[in-house]
């Protein structure tokens, strides 16, 4: 099932994009984190949505009064948040779900990339097994997979000084880090799903950056490229919270 629904459709969407463009896998990488982008968008506009409700909730007089009235009992707190969060439709995980429901993409992506990047008999076998009836593997294969100074069947790096310095890594790093700092709204000190919000934009950086370094490149460069697009998006709906990012404003 992970085959048919997953892996497969992504290989022939990348393999078509691939041909229809000119024999550019990067290119054709970068235009499938765009159809991903739109078909994932009422996600992204659901969570748009809880981010503004938890930014409004920051200047809530009822919410700022229970925060003073239980600040010693947790327990409490807790319950009266919970409660709050149901009448005013807010999911303080919304923030949160598109990004796990990107892992599935990014490892069907990962094993799509390397099944297109096909190199042996036996993986060019299980290849044409895969492609739909409207592609021809004769003609796409095999893949131009050089993309700039990268291999994107390989993991990326710059030899600098005899140091591999992964370059695409540490902007994946970067560039989730703006992203997830932009969507999180301002906290007041107490509020434990604002303080679970900031861990999660501190550790998911890092472990995107991890796979960027590790998989193959064609990986980092959907990263980077998602990551641009969620930015982009943010900021055109003027919902991008820049005060986190950005020393000296005011929140």
């Amino acid at each position: 099932m992970w085959d048919t629904f997953i892996v497969i459709p992504m290989t022939n969407l990348l393999l078509l994009i691939y041909d229809l463009i000119g024999h550019n896998f990067g290119v054709a990488i970068i235009l499938f984190t765009i159809v991903v982008r739109a078909i994932t968008w009422p996600l992204t506009a659901q969570q748009l949505k809880g981010t503004q409700g938890m930014q409004e909730l920051q200047q809530d007089k009822e919410w700022l009064g229970i925060q003073k009235k239980y600040k010693n009992d947790k327990e409490k707190l807790a319950q009266e948040q919970m409660r709050i969060y149901k009448e005013r439709g807010i999911n303080p995980f919304g923030s949160c779900l598109p990004t796990l429901i990107q892992f599935p993409v990014i490892i069907g992506l990962y094993q799509a990339i390397i099944r297109s990047l096909a190199a042996t008999p036996l993986s060019l076998l299980n290849l044409s097994r895969s492609l739909y009836p409207i592609l021809d593997v004769s003609k796409i294969i095999p893949l131009n997979s050089t993309f700039g100074w990268m291999d994107l069947g390989r993991p990326e790096s710059i030899d600098l000084f005899g140091f591999a310095l992964p370059t695409l890594a540490i902007i994946v790093v970067i560039t989730s880090y703006i992203q997830s700092k932009l969507m999180t709204p301002p906290s007041n000190p107490g509020d434990q799903s604002a303080a679970m919000g900031n861990m999660m934009s501190i550790y998911m950086p890092f472990l995107m950056g991890y796979f960027a370094m590790t998989f193959a490149s064609g990986l980092a460069l959907y990263f980077i490229t998602s990551n641009l697009l969620g930015i982009a998006q943010y900021a055109m709906m003027g919902r991008a919270n820049w005060s986190n990012i950005i020393p000296g404003q005011k929140k």
